[in-house]
């Protein structure tokens, strides 16, 4: 009898080992949707560096060849809410394989289009198609594997979710530079494909349910590529577009109210709604749902800033701001294990708090910026920024996922991943209005000092003059030249405030974590057996 009560804890511990044991296989094949999900991530930003390549290649003009982003972004905002419901109905192995083969299939098409309408087309496709992948594989990660190995599984997705955006001109930059920009669409094809047979040969996480199919809500999922479609359009051309004064503007921003208040009415009304938004109604998913949408400010924000500036102020190519921001890249892969480990021993709300106060303070560095920032003088900061990105990042995914019950979580997974995309729009947005408005600023302070009364002013025009000298007109020259240095230090003291909005923005959004409830021993660190 003693004995076999000595032997039951032992047994008992042999079988929990059993079941939290990941197999190879399954391990395998989510390491599969990874690398999927990482090449739809990648696509939204791989194209930003060599625009001005498309728009050659495809004799566009720079407003049309914009369009080769923002169809990716409208159609992507669109289909991942949507997931959520496809997912439940088809099942993983088969949305994702529909989603990783259309993608890839999109991907040949964008390579070969010849004309910029085929172009905006196919990557409306592209991005449609693609977005199934990205919360399909959040969703994996917290019902497919037991929670005590969130710590594994969260860094890894929570990797992917943040690097793919921020090397993505780096990548583009490489290609564009070392082939043509054809191949940045070509380089998908081949590993689509292996993609596809992986998902379809591996993954068998759960069961299709086609009936769901019967109740598709085809007026809850028109009223939602309403709302978020012309809002994502909103975003993208207001800033340059004076906001409600262009009519195309103000006419999606009508149809953006209209229709979502249309869509909110419809999913609280339908029988099977097209998307389940009182999800919202757990705190912990709220409240890291919100920290998600400020994080995707930050990371969209500043991968869009550091390379504006590269290029706008010190004049580099795709190639040199690629290798310049790839110190981001650098550190977020390095410290995602570090935040998988101390997720097990700290409190993750601390981790969070950590991560936005660290990425505050790569933006606060930032506020001191010159026309002088090179490499050296962005290191820290970028550090810093990769640093904060991770520690806020994947704590904020498993508080968030990693504590609903698994059946929302598919559900779930779309919201949270919209929630993130919206905030880079938004975070766009705000830097370009905020730019855009500081600049102007800035030109008119400095027109107002550097006049013919300011000494310095009047001896730097005096040493232009006499250097152009038989150029031509040298003094008009001259008065050019000062012209455009004083707009060049316009622009550097406009970013200086963004960066410092940035920093004030994350320093107090730390504080939201103390709404935050505490996650259970079991998700964070999975030593409560």
């Amino acid at each position: 009898m003693a004995d076999a009560t000595a032997a039951s804890p032992s047994a008992m511990n042999a079988a929990t080992d059993a079941a939290e044991r990941i197999p190879p296989r399954r391990l395998f094949a989510f390491l599969i949707m990874v690398f999927g999900m990482f090449m739809s991530i990648l696509d939204i930003q791989v194209v930003s560096a060599s625009l001005s390549e498309i728009q050659a290649g495809l004799s566009a003009s720079s407003s049309e060849v914009s369009w080769v982003q923002t169809s990716y972004l409208i159609a992507e905002v669109i289909a991942i809410p949507l997931s959520g419901f496809l997912s439940r109905a088809f099942g993983t192995r088969l949305l994702f394989a529909i989603s990783a083969s259309g993608f890839t299939v999109a991907s040949f098409f964008c390579g070969f289009a010849s004309t910029i309408e085929q172009m905006i087309l196919w990557r409306a496709i592209q991005g449609f198609l693609g977005a199934g992948m990205i919360p399909t594989v959040f969703a994996s990660a917290y019902t497919v594997f037991p929670r005590s190995k969130f710590h594994i599984v969260g860094p890894i997705i929570g990797l992917v979710a943040t690097l793919a955006p921020t090397i993505g001109p780096t990548v583009g930059g490489y290609i564009t530079g070392m082939m043509s920009w054809h191949w940045l669409f070509f380089i998908n094809i081949v590993p689509g494909i292996g993609i596809t047979i992986g998902v379809l040969a591996l993954v068998d996480f759960d069961r299709p349910n086609f009936a769901l199919l019967e109740h598709f809500d085809w007026w809850g999922l028109l009223f939602m590529a309403g709302f978020l479609g012309t809002l994502e359009y909103v975003l993208e051309e207001g800033p340059q577009s004076q906001w409600l004064e262009d009519t195309s503007v103000a006419i999606c921003a009508a149809i953006c109210v209209v229709s979502a208040i249309a869509f909110f009415w419809r999913v609280l009304s339908a029988r099977e709604p097209i998307v389940d938004i009182r999800t919202f109604t757990d705190r912990n998913f709220g409240v890291g749902c919100l920290i998600s949408f400020c994080v995707g400010i930050g990371l969209y924000g500043l991968t869009y800033m550091y390379p504006r500036y590269l290029a706008e102020v010190r004049g580099y190519s795709a190639l040199m701001i690629g290798e310049t921001m790839f110190v981001s890249g650098i550190t977020m892969f390095l410290a995602a294990p570090i935040v998988g480990r101390l997720m097990t021993k700290v409190d993750m709300r601390y981790l969070i708090a950590f991560g936005l106060c660290t990425f505050a303070l790569g933006s606060y560095q930032m506020t001191w910026i010159t026309k002088e920032y090179d490499f050296f003088e962005l290191l820290i900061p970028q550090i810093l920024r990769g640093v904060g990105m991770m520690f806020a990042m994947v704590p904020t995914n498993t508080i968030a996922l990693g504590t609903l019950a698994p059946e929302r979580v598919k559900n779930a997974s779309g919201l949270f991943n919209l929630t993130r995309n919206l905030g880079g729009a938004v975070g766009l947005a705000l830097i370009n209005q905020v730019l855009n408005e500081r600049t102007d600023l800035h030109i008119s302070r400095l027109h107002d000092r550097v006049n013919w009364g300011n000494a310095t002013a009047v001896e730097t025009l005096n040493m232009f003059t006499q250097r152009l000298q038989g150029m031509g007109d040298a003094a008009l020259m001259a008065m050019k030249q000062l012209s455009q240095i004083v707009h060049r230090q316009a622009v550097v003291m406009g970013y200086g405030d963004a960066f410092f909005m940035l920093a004030v923005f994350y320093f107090g959004l730390s504080l939201l974590v103390l709404v935050l409830k505490k996650p259970s021993a079991m998700v964070a660190g999975g030593d409560a057996h």
